[in-house]
């Protein structure tokens, strides 16, 4: 089994940044594909990055690109998320995931493990 916690949010005004980190316990990560997703009151989880094992291949939805990084430290068995410029349509609770295949997965259903999420709200 793996745990992860997510850390780092909060509240912020439009155009800051500030930093996601989703630290795994229980069994090394290093092998496993990650992604974080977002969800915004009333709304469905939506996608927002994904890494790969190797951390050789990133996938980010359009609405982030440019403004958001993805990466991980295998090491600290950490995952994190850049995110700079934010805007207020950004605000939602951010979850961390992992999947067992390795991928840079978009799918909430490829999956395997989530974290209980960090609150980010951006003001305008």
């Amino acid at each position: 089994q793996v745990q992860l916690v997510e850390s780092g949010g909060g509240l912020v005004q439009a155009g800051g940044s500030l930093r996601l980190s989703c630290a795994a316990s229980g069994r090394t990560i290093s092998s496993y594909g990650m992604g974080w997703f977002r969800q915004a009151p009333g709304k469905e989880r939506d996608f927002v990055a994904a890494i790969s094992w190797s951390g050789a291949t990133t996938y980010y939805t359009d609405s982030v690109k440019g403004r958001f990084t993805i990466s991980r430290d295998n090491a600290k068995n950490t995952v994190y998320l850049h995110m700079n410029s934010l805007k207020p349509e950004d605000t939602a609770v951010y979850y961390c995931a992992a999947n067992v295949g390795g991928g840079t997965y978009s799918y909430t259903g490829e999956y395997d493990y989530w974290g209980q999420g960090t609150q980010v709200t951006v003001s305008s």
